[in-house]
């Protein structure tokens, strides 16, 4: 992972993600962290630039980290997002989230889920009370659907070789009983390999709610990444629908990592 693209939009939300953006990823060498702002005016183009070198200067004299600025004139959010992603070849988009705020609902709350639904690259969606701490476990939730073809896993271990934490791989189904089935063993045996590196653990919870199911597990497990992949199919396709998305990143403190298959 070379390039990591934080949107700004001057608000708490945006500036929380900047700061939690630069301590995640200070003093990790060969990373650089792009501050992105998009205006939609002329008039406010050398606005953006001082505005963005003010805070490219706050963050580096506080953490060892390199950074550049972007802005561009975009009228909407979103599609100024992909462009500067397909400009800078970003590998990850980190980005803040809140409900509390209009500003924030406005251009990173709801638009943090819509660009994640772009699968331009994986985004990092930070809640408003998210408070740093190193990566020491990762939650990856999977639906042990066609694992081989559907886990984007050299995306996710990417980041996860730059953390090294301890891996959880957790599954919910209502059906599960004491024993697992055939298939269940095999994508088992799939990710296990898939992710052998990283020594992962597996958990298989047989609950209704995949939402209450992974918060509660984040918790128990002291969580510090949870990992979601963005299928176009099976149950993974609702967690990312507004009303499920938005329970778990609204009520959750711990980062998601969206990854598209």
């Amino acid at each position: 992972m070379k390039i990591v693209l934080v949107p700004v939009d001057f608000s708490e939300t945006s500036l929380h993600a900047a700061t939690y953006a630069a301590q995640l990823l200070t003093g990790h060498l060969g990373i650089t962290m792009v501050l992105y702002h998009n205006y939609t005016k002329d008039s406010e183009a050398d606005e953006a630039l001082v505005t963005l070198e003010i805070l490219k200067t706050k963050l580096v004299q506080k953490f060892t980290i390199d950074i550049e600025i972007l802005s561009y004139k975009e009228d909407d959010f979103v599609t100024g997002l992909e462009r500067a992603v397909r400009h800078r070849n970003a590998n990850l988009v980190i980005m803040g989230i809140t409900e509390r705020s209009a500003l924030g609902q406005i251009f990173l709350g709801s638009n943090a889920l819509k660009f994640a639904e772009t699968k331009s690259c994986p985004v990092l969606i930070i809640p408003e009370q998210a408070i740093y701490k190193e990566i020491n476990n990762a939650l990856l939730a999977s639906d042990f659907k066609n694992t081989y073809i559907s886990t984007p896993s050299e995306p996710i271990k990417d980041i996860l070789k730059i953390f090294r934490p301890k891996l959880h791989i957790i599954n919910v189904d209502p059906t599960h009983y004491i024993s697992l089935t055939e298939a269940h063993e095999t994508e088992k045996a799939t990710l296990r390999e898939m992710f052998a590196i990283f020594n992962p653990e597996f958990y298989f919870m047989r609950l209704h709610d995949v939402d209450e199911a992974i918060n509660m597990f984040a918790e128990e497990k002291n969580i510090d990444l949870i990992i979601t992949i963005q299928h176009n199919y099976t149950f993974m396709e609702k967690l990312f629908k507004r009303s499920h998305t938005k329970s778990i990143t609204y009520d959750s403190n711990v980062p998601i990592l969206v990854v598209h298959e």
